[in-house]
């Protein structure tokens, strides 16, 4: 491993955790059970406190055999350019969600991603928020 490889997982487990501190912040002051858009609102201010520079909805362009599609997907919020965060405000996530964030891992080149589900009653990892590693 290179040190410019070492201090880049330095910098993206860093921006991790300030994000992870947002959700908790964001989960304590709204709590469970909102609507989506209500917490990416709020996680976007949350984020711009701490200094971090954020787009909700950012488009996510998706190429076909070489081609791009005129359709794009959207990030709930990309971080830095660097973290794709996926929020849902659900019963229960289901296997599909984890494939979702995995795909728009794969197809922006993101290191890390977050998926975290706003209802429930904690926010506690591997139940209601997950931090998902793709080739970093």
């Amino acid at each position: 491993m290179h040190m410019n490889d070492n201090l880049e997982r330095e910098r993206v487990n860093r921006l991790c955790y300030t994000i992870r501190g947002a959700f908790f912040e964001v989960f304590k002051e709204l709590g469970p059970g909102l609507m989506e858009c209500i917490y990416e609102e709020a996680l976007m201010l949350e984020l711009d406190d701490r200094g971090l520079a954020v787009k909700a909805q950012a488009p996510l362009t998706v190429r076909y055999k070489g081609r791009t599609l005129r359709n794009k997907l959207r990030l709930d919020l990309l971080v830095e350019d660097t973290v794709v965060v996926e929020l849902k405000s659900v019963a229960e996530l289901n296997p599909v969600c984890f494939k979702q964030i995995i795909t728009y891992l794969r197809l922006s080149g993101a290191p890390v991603g977050f998926l975290v589900n706003f209802n429930s009653p904690l926010l506690e990892d591997r139940k209601s928020l997950f931090r998902i590693v793709h080739n970093f």
